[in-house]
């Protein structure tokens, strides 16, 4: 019985020889006829590239055009750095713009505070947010600091620029955020400059509503929005944002915190004041025999 061979028979061994043999002397002669420093072998050159390039105009053309694609997205991308970059720049900008009106009305008042001692400093701890769970029937964020953090509930959050929300459970290493935009959401604001005390409800969209109104009349939009500390849960005087009149008619406020794309939160520490529950040694103990006054009398005679 004959073995049999997967060899490639005699013939197909020689014309593979034969065309090694033809593509190596095509070669050899293109690369002479390149050497060759001619005015007859440069025409013919010339005549050459014109017979032969035309007609793999096709071949180059999708190679042009896949070029071309990659030049334009690598544009798109450096155009969308710059607007993100342009965003970030933005939002700083809109920081110190707040920052100067802030000065600009202490300024005339910087005479009669200038002994007044202030409100308890406030602290802050930083959270990155972990996951945005808002739906049409809540708003709120997951961040990642806890009890381990000291973080309690009822706590505010602000961003770079405004009031986000307040704490609304509390874990080992992870917090709940209510946003301002919730509908369970209601902060007790004052509207500057008139002075007068709102409540600003959230009500599931991007503006939550001003409500309890005492003079609407002297709302005007531009108006800005900052908490009262009415209740004890929001510190006082942190920015929400400014009064515009939507297309409803009602009273609304446009958030100066961007609640759509929040990436870091700051969670406010509100230190409660001291209380005050006695004398402490600025009166002194009473004298024995001393006429004590009559708290509807006067001092004088």
């Amino acid at each position: 019985m004959a073995l049999r061979s997967d060899s490639p028979p005699d013939y197909l061994r020689g014309l593979r020889r034969v065309l090694f043999g033809t593509f190596v002397v095509v070669l050899v002669a293109l690369f002479l006829l390149w050497r060759i420093d001619n005015a007859r072998v440069e025409q013919f050159r010339v005549d050459l590239v014109d017979t032969f390039v035309p007609s793999f105009e096709w071949t180059t053309r999708p190679i042009a055009e896949t070029t071309r694609m990659i030049a334009d997205l690598r544009a798109y991308g450096r155009i969308y750095e710059q607007n993100a970059e342009l965003r970030r720049e933005l939002q700083r900008m809109q920081g110190w713009r707040e920052a100067a009106l802030q000065l600009e009305q202490k300024n005339a008042k910087l005479l009669a505070l200038n002994r007044v001692r202030q409100n308890p400093r406030l602290s802050f701890v930083t959270a990155e947010v972990l996951a945005d769970s808002g739906s049409p029937f809540s708003n709120s964020a997951m961040v990642n600091v806890g009890r381990i953090d000291g973080v309690e509930d009822g706590w505010a959050a602000m961003d770079g620029l405004g009031l986000v929300g307040r704490v609304a459970g509390v874990g080992e290493r992870s917090s709940r955020i209510i946003l301002v935009t919730d509908a369970s959401s209601r902060v007790p604001a004052t509207i500057r400059p008139s002075g007068q005390r709102a409540m600003v409800a959230g009500d599931n969209t991007a503006a939550p509503t001003l409500e309890f109104l005492d003079q609407q009349d002297e709302l005007r939009p531009g108006d800005r929005v900052v908490s009262s500390g009415d209740g004890g849960i929001y510190p006082p005087d942190i920015l929400i944002g400014q009064v515009y009149i939507g297309k409803d008619g009602r009273a609304r406020v446009r958030l100066a915190a961007d609640t759509r794309r929040l990436e870091f939160v700051r969670v406010v520490r509100s230190v409660p004041a001291p209380e005050v529950d006695g004398p402490g040694g600025l009166i002194g103990p009473l004298q024995p025999g001393a006429p004590v006054a009559d708290a509807g009398t006067g001092g004088g005679q």
